[in-house]
């Protein structure tokens, strides 16, 4: 069995697309998914399963509009190994995400679309924003006591931006985290 992390993108978000996640945890149990854990309201699923990443996102790909009322076609599924995801934290830039005090530190998975395609869609603000390509993900961080200029919610107008989720740099570790916790527990 190896150890997935899954990201579902558009549930949960400005009060559509909402599933309980008591109900979500259910519905991928019963697609046979073992040691399914969610993470606050997200979209965030730690699970395990002897199938590989792209049969887990078709399963769920699936599974999601048939068992919740979606509104949405905006709704994808992500799936990391556990050495993907945590090759996202260790290879993160210098200094990424230890200032929360300072800055709002994010990172921007990619899905079917490489961090070369998805950064012209970013224009930062000098002293405000700066992004970092990665594999599979794009860094961001914002200057926070000036966030309001920031030009990251621009990237919602591009069509690129169907290709992308977005999780706090928080909620990044606490992931890795709870994955080191399964993978050492069981």
């Amino acid at each position: 069995m190896n150890t997935y992390v899954i990201l579902v993108r558009g549930i949960n978000v400005g009060g559509k697309n909402k599933v309980s996640m008591a109900d979500l945890r259910k519905c991928l149990e019963a697609l046979g998914f073992s040691n399914v854990t969610t993470y606050i309201a997200s979209g965030n699923v730690i699970l395990k399963s002897d199938k590989d990443a792209a049969e887990i996102r078709a399963l769920i790909e699936e599974a999601l509009p048939l068992n919740f009322k979606l509104d949405d076609e905006l709704i994808r599924v992500l799936v990391l190994t556990r050495d993907q995801f945590q090759a996202v934290v260790d290879n993160k830039p210098e200094g990424f995400g230890e200032q929360p005090d300072l800055y709002h530190s994010d990172a921007i998975f990619l899905m079917d679309v490489d961090a070369a395609e998805a950064m012209p869609v970013f224009n930062p603000r000098e002293g405000v924003d700066a992004v970092w390509p990665g594999v599979g993900v794009i860094y961001s961080q914002r200057l926070s006591a000036l966030r309001t200029k920031s030009r990251l919610n621009r990237i919602m107008a591009s069509p690129v931006y169907k290709s992308m989720t977005i999780r706090n740099w928080n909620t990044t570790t606490k992931l890795l985290d709870m994955l080191s916790d399964l993978d050492a527990n069981g």
